[in-house]
């Protein structure tokens, strides 16, 4: 007897230090890893696609909080033609290992394939096993108290229409934040560009939208314009578009990551007085919000075509309102803990109703690589649920803003409604037409 307890007892020895062995790479371990790593960073684009494959970034930006900002994708044709490669399946499963949501979820895999583990040790210990030659050997515990364990499959497959339906609104909800969240960063690409549009078209007019001079007064349809006035008022337009942006970017990104690059770039760009104005402020965004609509308000235009513009503010309160909703309110709570219990206890359980299921295989041994398969197929379902749950470290915003700030530049920098040469001719072309209306 106490020869077959000691064989026990080196059984599970072996296991555990087997098991532990096989998830060294695990988030347990990557605290010892982060030590002896190298603290360079990439510097690949902030659009890059991808987990970083250069091994002199650190672990923690190859898994966890710090692989989210190789996350940050947007597509041209070319990468949509390499999505729908035939060789993607090919290409994907080459990348099995590498993959940072398998990754993330190892410590609930291991957890999950040692239970698998020890069912089927301790069923060999307490109920008898076959081994290498086929020869079958009696129980290394001949004991009333040592009984095999297991659970009828029944429980499992009742409760897996409940789970499926929990995962399945879990993932939904999710990606119902993420694409609310990039669509509205679509409106704020689409109305800073009408916005800035509008401002350069309508630069300079400041007759009624019938091209009659303003309640009878004297002011012409098209006044004579100073270059260096409007290229000054529209790049005011165009800078404070770019640092509302910028500053809803740096609003709602981890102060860690972007509050230095946030203060450098507008300290770049804008004046001491307006950089300092938005850093100090509570609240950048309004501020630099409220900056946006003094800039338009300066603009030589008819007071209707002012409120047309900042129509399009109105549009960014919105787009900001419902970000920081987004940003401040999470799935509720309750419901996001019940799935994960749910599935985590399922899952620990699970090993105890296949044991029968495999008793095909030696001493049901195929037992753990299913339980093992299951649990990275079901924990990673879950993953990306919480993954996509907060969309804005996920999302390129810093490659939207430098667009947006790009392209605004473009736009005031085209000739308007009304920009012409101060000549002589134009001139009297204006009074003619004053003359005309009168």
């Amino acid at each position: 007897m106490v020869s077959r307890y000691s064989i026990a007892t080196s059984i599970l020895a072996v296991a555990i230090i087997g098991s532990t062995s096989a998830f060294s790479t695990s988030k347990s371990s990557l605290p010892s890893l982060i030590k002896s790593t190298n603290t360079r960073t990439t510097s690949r684009s902030t659009l890059y696609m991808g987990p970083p494959i250069d091994p002199s970034v650190p672990v923690t930006d190859q898994v966890g909080e710090g692989s989210r900002k190789y996350r940050r994708t947007v597509y041209t044709h070319d990468d949509w033609v390499r999505h729908r490669s035939p060789d993607r399946f090919g290409n994907n499963l080459s990348t099995l290992f590498n993959s940072g949501i398998y990754k993330q979820v190892a410590n609930e895999v291991f957890a999950t394939t040692a239970v698998a583990t020890f069912v089927f040790l301790w069923n060999m210990i307490a109920g008898g096993y076959t081994d290498l030659a086929g020869v079958q050997h009696g129980p290394i515990i001949d004991s009333p108290l040592a009984q095999m364990v297991g659970l009828p499959m029944t429980a499992f497959t009742i409760l897996t229409p409940s789970l499926g339906l929990l995962l399945v609104f879990r993932t939904n909800t999710s990606y119902g934040r993420w694409d609310e969240a990039r669509k509205m960063w679509g409106l704020n690409i689409n109305h800073t560009r009408d916005l800035n549009r509008m401002a350069t078209a309508w630069y300079g007019n400041e007759g009624n939208m019938d091209s009659v001079a303003f309640m009878g007064g004297d002011i012409p349809y098209s006044q004579p314009i100073d270059p260096v006035q409007r290229a000054y008022d529209l790049g005011q337009v165009s800078l404070f578009t770019w640092a509302f942006v910028r500053s809803m970017k740096r609003h709602l990104s981890p102060p860690e990551e972007d509050e230095e690059d946030f203060k450098a770039e507008l300290r770049a760009r804008l004046t001491p007085e307006q950089a300092e104005n938005i850093i100090n402020a509570a609240h950048r965004p309004n501020r630099a919000l409220f900056d946006l609509s003094v800039a338009i308000e300066n603009l030589p235009m008819h007071f209707l075509r002012k409120n047309a513009i900042n129509t399009n503010l109105s549009i960014f309160e919105d787009t900001l309102g419902g970000c920081e909703r987004l940003l401040s309110s999470p799935v509720p709570l309750f419901y996001s803990r019940h799935t994960a219990r749910f599935l985590s206890t399922w899952l620990l359980l699970l090993p105890f109703g296949l044991y029968e299921q495999f008793k095909d295989s030696w001493n049901h041994i195929a037992m753990i690589p299913a339980t093992a398969f299951i649990s990275v197929c079901l924990f990673g379902i879950e993953e990306l649920a919480t993954q996509l749950e907060e969309p804005f470290t996920i999302l390129p915003m810093q490659g939207f803003c430098d667009k947006i700030g790009g392209w605004c530049d473009e736009i005031v920098s085209w000739a308007g409604q009304g920009q012409q040469e101060y000549t002589e001719e134009n001139a009297m072309s204006n009074e003619q037409e004053m003359t005309y209306w009168r």
